[in-house]
């Protein structure tokens, strides 16, 4: 599964990066979207003050982007903390981007047979550079203890077993690679060596095995699912304990979401341009 530098391939072919287009800075939507992701990120509703200064917006700017959004159902405020959080306008268009993806209605055949073949939670997500990753499939076994994660959950897109796919397949740099790993929070990490071992080993085998590192006495086994371009846009992911996914069953569960892998890749790059 061959990897293309950006950087090496605009460099070998200049006229590629002569014909980007041009982005043109637009503040009041900059700021509008800086003002979507902190409050998304946020465990609490937040203050005018505390969100201009976190942005560093001038207040009354801040106020009129919020008036805005809060008329558009994005934000809502709550009239006697005066504290803003997410508005309800945010789920439908959450809904309808996770929807219209393609990915999550190709993926969940598989999800579901992983979850009843090996009483595993069977998850499907899309990478975010390295940012983050979203959950956007997800099908759960039948086994009365089992590990609850929701469609639209974010996590650190290097944490865990899918990070290494992502840090694998991901085509970025090792120095933004390295420099995001050092933010990572586990039970048990991985000093740097060691992960960059394991990212390589995931390079030969095409899947990569968590065993308590992210989380004790928990199992993940996560395989990417590339794009036209041969890098990872989504991942297959089985979660189950310690004691459930036994090394024997690892490399069982690992074929089968390679398998899966595979076939998704197909139905959504088959014309080399996804659906």
């Amino acid at each position: 599964m061959p990897l293309h530098s950006k950087t090496a391939d605009a460099q070998s072919h200049p006229s590629k990066a002569a014909r980007a287009p041009r982005i043109r800075d637009v503040p009041a939507v900059t700021r509008a979207v800086a003002i979507l992701r902190l409050l998304g990120a946020s465990p609490a509703p937040r203050t005018l003050k505390s969100i201009a200064e976190t942005l560093a917006i001038v207040p009354s700017t801040a106020l009129h982007i919020l008036r805005a959004l809060a008329a558009e159902g994005l934000v809502k405020m709550d009239a006697a903390t005066k504290r803003y959080s997410l508005g309800p306008g945010m789920l439908p268009l959450a809904r309808n981007a996770l929807k219209n993806s393609g990915f999550p209605t190709v993926v969940q055949p598989h999800l579901d047979r992983l979850a009843s073949a090996h009483g595993v939670t069977a998850i499907g997500i899309e990478v975010s550079g390295l940012a983050h990753i979203v959950v956007n499939a997800i099908s759960r076994s039948d086994l009365p203890v089992r590990l609850h994660v929701d469609i639209g959950s974010q996590f650190p897109a290097l944490i865990s077993a899918s990070g290494r796919c992502v840090a694998a397949f991901g085509g970025h740099p090792w120095r933004d690679i390295e420099r995001h790993f050092g933010q990572l929070r586990w039970q048990h990490a991985p000093d740097i060596d060691t992960w960059r071992t394991q990212v390589d080993q995931v390079r030969q085998t095409g899947y990569s095995v968590d065993r308590g590192n992210y989380i004790a006495g928990v199992t993940i086994v996560a395989v990417p699912v590339l794009d036209a371009h041969q890098r990872m846009a989504f991942g297959i992911v089985a979660v189950g304990l310690m004691n459930q996914l036994q090394p024997s069953a690892i490399t069982r569960v690992a074929a089968q979401i390679r398998e899966a892998a595979e076939e998704v890749h197909a139905q959504l790059y088959t014309d080399n341009s996804p659906r």
